[in-house]
């Protein structure tokens, strides 16, 4: 069973080596999906949607929310946000998948590698 759960947090960042207005100084409301795979249990549930809750925001949002993105990785683009929350969460949740949004309409997925 698949169990997503969305979360948003405002960063500001700028790209580094990119050519056109991304290259300065700007900001976003991103939007941050994780997904984790497990069995449901006998419970009924697969996993605690308040327990993702928490971790998210203890290991991810707690770190980029109201921030300078580019103070916490070298090239803050949505893929390497991505990357970086993957890092952060594998080990402490069954990853499944996560997507970084930093439009309504552009976002990027990373499965792992």
């Amino acid at each position: 069973m698949f169990v997503t759960k969305e979360f948003s947090f405002n960063g500001a960042h700028r790209l580094v080596g990119y050519r056109g207005r991304c290259e300065r100084l700007h900001g976003h409301t991103w939007r941050l999906q994780v997904t984790v795979q497990a069995p449901v249990g006998e419970d009924g549930l697969a996993f605690d949607f308040a327990r993702l809750k928490e971790i998210v925001e203890r290991e991810v949002l707690s770190v980029l929310d109201h921030a300078y993105l580019n103070d916490i990785m070298e090239n803050p683009s949505a893929e390497n946000i991505a990357l970086w929350a993957w890092k952060k969460l594998e080990g402490i949740l069954p990853l499944h998948e996560i997507k970084v949004f930093e439009t309504p309409t552009s976002f990027v997925t990373y499965r792992g590698s």
